[in-house]
Formats: structure tokens, sequence, C-alpha cells
């Protein structure tokens, strides 16, 4: 039976079948409306590097044959074939893709899905509505990636642009092109795979293709991809059809920019675009001026890309990416905007971030999360919501007798709803800065102050860092452990810092730590108040211990 994925949902391919020689089958339709359905093999960066690996109607096979497209068959309105085992090992993601060809939205499309079909079966399937997009015109809609092995993403992000802005959000260009050359004719004749199903109905499908129990009109589809059986006479007439796409095509690959968040177009520092706000056109910017930030080298464990870095993927995209509140993007401090840039104008900083993650900041101090994604709930901090929208069910989650007393006796008690449903729920609290802590199976200790939300499926309890010479004899923190996303509060923006034989922390700067360093007590400098049981205000900090690996957490605040 085929697994049915959500948005977000990610498995190994080798979980799923134990074929490489796969089956990808794509349904989108709406009202009027004609699609380009494309797949985009990408390098390491996420950029198109090699033109040939972006496989569409105008180029239906990579140079080896490992992705083929192969035409409308057995229901889909377009279909792949994907060989894992023989795509090179500089492509390490295939993006399967769907754009508007002329006008209409995503909005106006019905029930879609994207498949795998391994063997003749079904394996998995990802289903999606035009309910849940706007007014983009292009949508990403899964990915195979590469990570140590093949893996399926569900993706369903909508993007805004067309065909040439999913492309050139890829890295590459395109040009207008007059006419279809007659070179593309024999291609077209001659380019159906070898392994196609012929157009007999009572022939089976292929192995690695469609179900055998395929509906009955799928034969019929599949004769257009198949050699033609009279291919003499069809041959002269070819030249005078007119171009199916008007869409353009591509001229090559562009590897200076780095990659735009989904949804953003690229800035390639080589074309100068329109002029920021309150520069004058023609002219270089001058000190303050913002210029495009040269591709910057990966940040270091634990801490957040700098401005303008593409996170990695399934990552949340770093902080302090937004401009500061009330200025534009590439607008000069001090200045004003444009006079008559409108209300749209001077909102479009704030808008809505993207969707396409379960969890993901909308600035510094909003978080949004989809409950939709994962299938499970989310354990937030009583109060913390802003605003939701969707079908979201809020409830009391108590921590029982036991867990009030330990609560109470520790100082990490937590008052929390538990949020369920089919939505989106923004949360924030007093202007903390938020930050979403991703845990596949280690495990993170954050004082249960610092905590603002979590996924239920998170094993957490009160941990305790002994020491001597202080009243009650101990501190206490939280202990978050498994697979899920912990998000923390902090004032201000954190530092992310090795741990050495020498590392020190003020226990009023600390937010959080790796649980596996070791943590020793020491009666150096003071320790709040309220941390532990006594309230006498003796003073000590906190050594940290452990190996190459383990990290702390540190605010520029104290109490």
């Amino acid at each position: 039976m085929a697994r049915e994925f959500q948005r977000g949902h990610k498995a190994k391919i080798s979980d799923l079948t134990a074929g490489t020689d796969l089956y990808v089958g794509v349904s989108i339709a709406g009202p009027g409306l004609t699609f380009d359905i494309s797949c985009f093999g990408l390098d390491a960066n996420e950029q198109l590097s090699d033109d040939r690996y972006f496989v569409f109607y105008n180029q239906p096979k990579s140079p080896e044959e490992s992705i083929q497209q192969l035409g409308a068959q057995a229901g889909d309105s377009e279909s792949f074939r994907v060989t894992l085992d023989r795509i090179p090992a500089g492509i390490h993601r295939l993006s399967f893709t769907a754009s508007v060809d002329g006008d209409g939205q995503m909005s106006q499309i019905g029930p879609g899905y994207i498949r795998i079909v391994a063997g003749g079966e079904e394996v998995v399937r990802y289903s999606f509505t035009g309910s849940e997009f706007s007014t983009e015109r292009a949508l990403m809609i899964g990915d195979f990636y590469l990570k140590d092995v093949w893996r399926f993403a569900a993706v369903g992000q909508g993007f805004d642009g067309g065909l040439a802005a999913l492309l050139k959000n890829f890295g590459g260009e395109v040009a207008e092109e007059e006419a279809a050359p007659e070179q593309q004719v024999p291609a077209q004749a001659t380019g159906a795979p070898g392994f196609a199903p012929p157009p007999q109905a009572a022939a089976p499908a292929p192995s690695f293709g469609a179900p055998a129990q395929a509906p009955a009109q799928a034969p019929a589809p599949a004769a257009a991809f198949a050699a033609p059986p009279q291919p003499a006479a069809h041959q002269p007439a070819a030249p005078q059809q007119q171009p199916v796409h008007s869409a353009p095509t591509m001229v090559g690959p562009l590897t200076t920019p780095p990659a735009a968040p989904y949804g953003q177009p690229p800035h390639p520092p080589q074309q100068p675009g329109p002029p920021s706000y309150g520069q004058v056109p023609g002219r270089q910017p001058g000190y303050g001026g913002q210029v495009p930030p040269p591709a910057p080298a990966p940040a270091p464990y634990g801490q957040q890309p700098a401005y303008g870095q593409q996170p990695p993927y399934g990552q949340q995209p770093s902080y302090g990416q937004q401009p500061p509140y009330g200025q534009a993007p590439g607008q000069v401090p001090g200045q004003q905007p444009a006079a008559g840039a409108g209300l749209a104008a001077a909102l479009q900083p704030y808008k809505e971030a993207p969707t396409g993650a379960r969890w993901t900041p909308q600035n510094q101090q909003l978080m949004r999360v989809d409950l939709s994604m994962g299938g499970q709930a989310v354990l937030a901090r009583q109060g913390s919501m802003v605003l939701y929208q969707g079908k979201v069910d809020f409830s009391y989650k108590g921590a029982g007798f036991a867990g009030r007393i330990v609560g109470n006796a520790t100082g990490q008690e937590m008052q929390l709803m538990r949020c369920t449903g089919r939505g989106q729920v923004f949360l924030a609290e007093t202007g903390a800065h938020l930050h979403a802590i991703e845990l596949q199976g280690d495990g993170i200790c954050v004082s249960a102050e610092n905590v603002l939300a979590f996924d239920e499926s998170l094993q957490h309890e009160v941990r305790r860092i002994e020491g001597h010479g202080i009243p009650g004899g101990a501190l206490f923190t939280m202990q978050f452990q498994g697979s899920g996303t912990v998000i923390v509060k902090t004032h201000g923006v954190p530092v992310v810092l090795p741990v050495t034989p020498t590392t020190f922390a003020d226990s009023n700067a600390i937010v959080a730590w790796s649980s596996a360093s070791q943590v020793i007590i020491s009666s150096q400098v003071r320790l709040r108040r309220n941390a532990y049981p006594g309230h006498s205000g003796e003073t000590v900090n906190l050594q940290f211990r452990g190996a190459p690996g383990n990290f702390i957490v540190v605010q520029p605040y104290e109490v």
C-alpha cells in the first residue's frame, strides 16, 4: 500500500522501495490552465550548474538518460523515469516543479499529486489542492535529494514567478525564442525512451512504470511518446506546427550568486537593478548603502548563517536577515522611502514568510508552526499564542501532581497548552528573540524559563546539576531529547561557543548547552536567586567540560 505523505514529510528511498529504477507521476490541472512540468537536476549548492540536467519539454532527458521525461500516461499529467544509480555524482537534488504556461495562478488548480511507482506498485503519494496556495504561478512539488543516501521530500512550496523565474532561482538564465528550431523535430520523433510501454491495451506496464491496474485510458496517452507507426508521413508536417509552449528556453547557468530563498527572486550582482530607496539612479551606493554580499563560507556549528547566505536544506532561515523594523530592504538608514511607493510597497517588508516547513520564523520575535505538517501536537507556553489560522484546538496540558511538586521544588515548572488540529499558530512572548532548534536523536539542556514551545514527540525531564557548598546542594534545568523541534527564547541575539576545559558562564546569561557536556558549579560569580531552593543569593557560576563538538549558548543579558 502506498504511503500518504503530507507537506514537509521526508523518507529514505530505501525505506520506500529496494528499487532504484523509479517512475514519477505528477497530476495537476485547472480550468483553462496549461502547465509546464519539469525536473531540475541541481548540484550540492542547489544550483543548476549543468543545464543538460534541466529536463523539460525542449530537453526530455539528461545526457546519460538517468532522468527522462515520458509525457502523460496512466492518468498522470506528466511522468518521468528516474534511475538513481545512474545519476552523476555532481547531481545532489532532483526538484520536480509545475508552472502555469500563460495566465492563471495556483489557487485555481484542483486536487493534484506526485507519486512514486517502483516495480509496478505505487509506494508513496503526496497530494495537494489549490486551497493551499494563492497568487503563486509555480509550484515546487517534491524533491529527491542526496543526504548520505537518496531521500524523497514532499515540498508543496508555491513560487511567485513562472518557469522563467524558477529557472533563475536555480541559477539559470533565460532568453526569448522566436520559433522552435527545426532540429527539434527529429528529437521529438525519435526521443521516445526505449522502455516505453507499447500502444496495445493488452500489454502490461513495465516493471518500473505505473501499476498494472492503471486506468483504461492509459494506453492512449502512452502512444504520444512512443515511436509513431509511420514516421515518414508525419515528419514533413512537423516544421509547420506552432511551438506548443511560449515560455523562454534556457541559455546557460549562472553560478555566481548564492541561492535565494524559496519564493524570492535571486540577486545576481552582475546586473544592476532598480535603485534602493533613497539612492540616486545610476550612482554607486555610498557609505551605508547595501550591496550584494559575496558568497560567505558555511557558518560554524550552531551559529546562524550570515546575512544573504542561504541556509542548508531543511534548516530554518537565519535570524538577522530581515531589515530593522520600519526599514525597507535596500533603504539607507535615516532616509525616507521614495515618494509614491504606495501602501503595498510600504508593507512588503513585513509580508508573511513563505510556507513549506513546520516551524518558520516570521521575524526575530515571531514564530509560526504549521500543525498540518508532521501530524503531532505542539506544547506551548500558555498565553504565547498571538494569532492562529485554520481549525486549531487549544487545551490545558497539566504536569500531574508529581510534576507540579517537582516543578515547584526545582524552579523548572512550565505552564503549557496543547495545540492540535490543521492550521497555523503564531507564537511570541514579550518581544523575546525566538530560535528553532531541531533535534534528531540528540539532546539539549535549556532552563524552563527560556522555553517557549516544543513538539510533543520530544522527551523532557528535569535534570539535576550537582554542586557543593550551596544551599539545596544542586541546580536544575530541563533536558530535551528525541526527534523534534524546541523553540528557545533569548534576550537579544545569542552566541554559540564550543566547550573547552576552561569554559565558564554566568548562570544569568547561559541559555542552553549540549546535554553531553559535563557541568560543574564554581563559586566565583553570582547566581540568580531563584534558580535553586533556598533563595540565598550565593555567588556561583557554571564550568563546562566535554568532548569536541559540545557547545553552549549565551545571551547578551543578565538579571
